[in-house]
């Protein structure tokens, strides 16, 4: 699966397709965003096949993030089935990521 970008228009169909999906919100500009980049791209390659990593630009999307009530980035959304059960704002060590990943596969 890897790592995917994901637009608004196939966003709902994705995540509610994977049973575990970590979402990035993140931008261009941010850089903090840049610092926990390195991070979602590992663990996407970690989690291939259990889970599904993803970005959103969110000025490439805000809608998406006007949806999701993204204030700050970066915000790292974790949703089950489609729902929202826990996030991250802010760069945080790669374990606090994995963590959440792995207490819900």
């Amino acid at each position: 699966m890897a790592l995917k970008h994901l637009k608004k228009t196939d966003f709902a169909a994705t995540v509610d397709a994977a049973p575990l999906a970590m979402v990035d919100f993140w931008a261009d500009w941010c850089g903090p965003c840049k610092m926990v980049a390195p991070f979602v791209e590992k663990i996407a390659d970690d989690y291939d096949g259990k889970a599904l990593v993803a970005k959103v630009n969110i000025d490439e999307e805000p809608e998406l993030a006007q949806q999701f009530g993204v204030m700050s980035i970066p915000t790292l959304v974790f949703l089950k089935n489609g729902r929202e059960f826990d996030r991250k704002v802010g760069v945080m060590p790669p374990e606090t990521f994995t963590s959440v990943l792995d207490e819900n596969l």
